[in-house]
């Protein structure tokens, strides 16, 4: 049921901003939206990931692991950047994005999103390949 209502609340906020032709209101509220399901899904697999190694202590090596590579993901995207000045992203309504803030986030967010949509076809492919050869 929640899962259906979040559906349902990101169709009504996408189809606003569809309808309104791109309002800037339409837009922000999506963005808005974005980043609550964004932290909400953080802090979700963090409680997960604490509750996991607190009843099952054995476990306690593996989620370090995993922790440690998303903070090195993370932390080398953020900091590749903000290595990189002067960047001027054009919009659609023939200005410029400009706010390093914004573009900082969002290029972090791109590039962790490349990251492990790389990493999950590596993944995917030497898992199906090892069990082929089962």
């Amino acid at each position: 049921m929640v899962m259906g209502a979040l559906f349902a609340i990101t169709f009504a906020l996408v189809i606003w901003a569809a309808v309104s032709g791109g309002s800037e209101v339409a837009i922000s509220w999506n963005l808005l939206w974005g980043y609550t399901l964004l932290v909400t899904a953080a802090v979700c697999v963090l409680w997960a990931a604490i509750k996991g190694t607190i009843t099952h202590p054995a476990g306690l090596k593996n989620t370090l692991i995993a922790v440690c590579i998303v903070v090195v993901v993370v932390g080398a995207a953020l900091g590749y950047s903000l290595s990189r000045d002067g960047l001027v992203i054009p919009n659609s309504a023939g200005g410029v994005f400009d706010d390093p803030f914004e573009l900082v986030i969002s290029e972090t967010g791109i590039l962790v999103t490349y990251v492990v949509a790389a990493a999950t076809l590596v993944v995917t492919l030497f898992g199906e390949v090892r069990n082929a050869l089962k």
